[in-house]
């Protein structure tokens, strides 16, 4: 009785494990079907516009030579997101990095959101940062940079995870790489220049 038990049990184990993957390859053929009916292509990102509220460089009674810089800074960036694709996608929350010479200096976090397909959706995020100590050769560049050349440059760098969704499928994530450069005027508080890089992470 209990070999005829240790039997039963083998054989259902068996049936379970022979089941799971049946499922796992119905999924797997489905997802298949999915994207090859889909033909999901990348979406885009661009940087549409950049306004700057302020941009303050400051350096404390020792000068310019002290070797520190404080930099108050409030830019908004609005990007357009667009979606050629026949299906919709969904974006996660995701965090920019705003940089000035490889010096972290503030985020600007880009919303979550839902896009239909074929569509372009305005998304707007901002970065604010006050008395921000940059040190050594950043700073002394900074203060070149903000008095003499009137031009200072930031990079702004993050990655935005999308999935497509289709027949109530959630295709696998991607990742969008964005790479920003962002010129700055500090004598007339205005953008001067800028340019986006785009990278699909799979």
């Amino acid at each position: 009785m209990s070999s005829s038990s240790s039997a039963t049990l083998k054989g259902c184990c068996c049936c379970f494990f022979l089941l799971l993957t049946f499922l796992a390859l119905v999924v797997v053929a489905v997802v298949v079907v999915v994207v090859l009916a889909v033909k999901p292509r990348k979406p885009q990102l661009d940087l549409q516009a950049a306004t700057v509220q302020y941009l303050l460089v400051e350096t404390p009674p020792g000068g310019p030579g002290s070797g520190v810089a404080y930099l108050s800074l409030n830019i908004s960036m609005l990007f357009s997101a667009s979606n050629p694709n026949r299906v919709g996608i969904k974006y996660a929350p995701s965090t920019f990095y705003v940089m000035y010479e490889g010096v972290p200096l503030g985020v600007a976090e880009f919303p979550g959101f839902y896009q239909p397909a074929y569509s372009r959706t305005p998304v707007e995020t901002r970065v604010s940062v006050q008395r921000v100590n940059v040190m050594q050769a950043a700073a002394a560049d900074l203060v070149r940079d903000a008095t003499v050349t009137d031009r200072v440059e930031f990079s702004v760098k993050g990655d935005v995870g999308a999935r497509i969704r289709a027949l109530g499928i959630t295709l696998p994530n991607v990742e969008v790489s964005v790479d920003c450069v962002i010129v700055v005027s500090p004598r007339k508080q205005s953008v001067t220049y800028k340019q986006c890089g785009l990278g699909l992470n799979v």
